[in-house]
């Protein structure tokens, strides 16, 4: 025989799915939309009890409520740090109600049930980031109650609801109007999972706070990410994706951008968009970077954008299709004129003029991104690589030695026009597989080798690539020369200057190549490798 009681009635089993929600619990801390929907429970006979300034904003607004005090028999206490921690309350929201027992111990105690709580916790993470806040304050604003009774409820999901999101006030709120008070199985399930969900990024937002302040290499390393959007598929059409962003960030490879045409943002795309953003913080003055295949195919910089671009894309043309293009000024009608000549998947800039954007719509299919995040990137924060079953992290290699901290080894040193060469090629490279292999000319890139298994073979792709007259450019190479074979060639091609960390038990071979050349060879110290 089917029970379904008023649980706020007695002690008779009620199965899984069959609770009518007759009392709810609301303390909230972001008080969006929670008067309409105390209301709404209100409406449905649903009795409402309520802490803090949750219940002076409920009553202030003519809703009827219950005090929690009155609810658990004992007061508010400590500044409001203790107010629902109460075995009365946990015991009404985990109580097995279709237990014989657990029922039976709730009417000797005089239990009443708490059928759904609506909960969202005390704003640490937003806390922890204000500038100047000390440590007292945020230690504060980590809530004690509200995890406990979102994780009751959530447990319990057979026979209580947790609501965390003012997101679902509505559809909850449809659903029970719907059914005379209730809330089927799958939704309470799916509401538990969120409320997990939830008290976990909390409980790792508090986390990594403790832990920042200490080691930067925890034995345990918690994040949390949230979903910022679905992706049409992955690397491959057959593959699933979906992009997240890590909780806490101060930016993401997407935070306030704005798409102004084009198609969806692929999988692809925002590798390709998160390589080529971390370039061109390189540059200051007018500069586009122009990305395939998560490697540089052409980077320059100029007088003005159009410049730039130009110099860019004449690096190399034929891999320039189909690739993705950022410029650090706005887009101007005359550069928008010179991108619709060519196949752009992704256009990306701080801006772009009416006329710009007028010209760049006859190209329905490139999607036109802009840039308004003004703040910058945290590149403190280590870099995370998933393997199978793990996580590698390591410190960003972020910065680049400074010219007093490189060591000329030639017995003819740079000129001033080559110092500036090197330094523009050195940036480049940083930023290119390894193995990696740049040549730069004018400031711009004229020939880049990457990705190959040797050092020499990625000095021959650069050299191949190379469109123009090589004599009086710069070579940048990741990591030393095991041997003088990659360096020969490059000397034998005009190549009169090259930069390269140094450290191979040959060097005394490769520096006597380059003075024989009459070139000029600077070690750094340190290699750029890029995996």
């Amino acid at each position: 025989m089917e029970h379904i009681v008023d649980p706020a009635a007695g002690a008779a089993p009620v199965r899984p799915g069959d609770v009518r929600v007759a009392r709810a619990l609301l303390s909230v801390s972001d008080k969006t939309g929670i008067v309409e929907f105390a209301r709404g429970l209100s409406e449905l006979g649903i009795e409402i009890i309520s802490t803090g300034g949750t219940a002076r904003t409920l009553s202030e607004a003519g809703v009827p409520l219950r005090g929690i005090s009155d609810f658990t028999g004992f007061p508010e206490i400590m500044d409001g740090r203790v107010k629902t921690l109460h075995p009365k309350l946990y015991a009404g929201l985990l109580a097995v109600r279709d237990d014989e027992s657990h029922m039976r111990a709730a009417q000797e105690q005089d239990v009443e049930f708490v059928d759904l709580v609506c909960v969202n916790l005390y704003p640490f993470e937003r806390t922890a980031a204000q500038r100047g806040v000390t440590d007292p304050e945020v230690i504060e604003n980590i809530d004690i109650g509200g995890p406990t009774m979102i994780r009751a409820a959530a447990k319990n999901s057979a026979f209580a609801a947790p609501v965390v999101s003012p997101e679902s006030y509505d559809a909850v709120l449809a659903e029970m109007r719907e059914s005379q008070g209730r809330l089927s199985l799958r939704t309470r399930e799916s509401l538990a999972a969120e409320a997990f969900a939830y008290t976990a990024r909390y409980d790792t937002a508090i986390a990594r706070w403790f832990q920042e302040k200490g080691e930067d290499f925890p034995p345990l390393f918690v994040r949390a990410f949230e979903k910022v959007l679905d992706l049409p598929y992955g690397e491959n059409p057959h593959q699933r994706a979906a992009y997240y962003a890590q909780v806490g960030a101060r930016t993401h490879v997407l935070s306030m951008i704005s798409q102004l045409g084009g198609k969806q943002l692929s999988y692809n795309n925002l590798l390709d968009l998160d390589a080529a953003r971390l370039m061109m913080g390189e540059f200051q003055i007018p500069a586009c970077v122009i990305v395939k295949h998560n490697n540089p195919c052409g980077v320059a910089v100029g007088s003005g954008v159009l410049e730039a671009y130009q110099r860019a894309f004449a690096c190399d043309p034929m891999s320039a299709f189909g690739g993705i293009i950022l410029v650090n000024r706005p887009v101007d009608r005359p550069l928008a004129e010179a991108l619709i000549e060519q196949f752009v998947e992704v256009l990306f800039a701080p801006g772009y003029e009416a006329d710009a954007l007028q010209v760049l719509g006859t190209k329905p299919n490139m999607r036109i991104l802009e840039d308004c995040e003004r703040r910058t990137a945290n590149l403190l924060e280590p870099a995370l690589r998933q393997v199978v079953g793990g996580l590698l992290v390591q410190d960003r290699d972020f910065d680049l030695e400074d010219r007093a901290e490189m060591q000329v080894v030639s017995s003819r040193r740079p000129t001033d026009a080559e110092w500036s060469e090197l330094a523009f090629a050195w940036r480049v490279c940083k930023h290119v597989r390894s193995n990696a292999i740049v040549l730069a000319r004018d400031l711009g890139t004229v020939g880049i080798g990457a990705g190959q298994m040797s050092r020499v073979d990625s000095v021959r792709l650069a050299l191949e690539k190379a469109r123009t007259d090589l004599a009086g450019a710069a070579l940048a190479s990741d990591a030393f020369f095991p041997f003088s074979d990659g360096p020969q060639l490059a000397l034998e091609a005009g190549i009169t200057a090259i930069i390269q960390p140094g450290g191979s038990v040959r060097d005394p071979d490769i520096v006597e190549a380059v003075d024989a050349a009459g070139a000029a060879m600077v070690f750094t110290g340190r290699r750029h490798f890029r995996h």
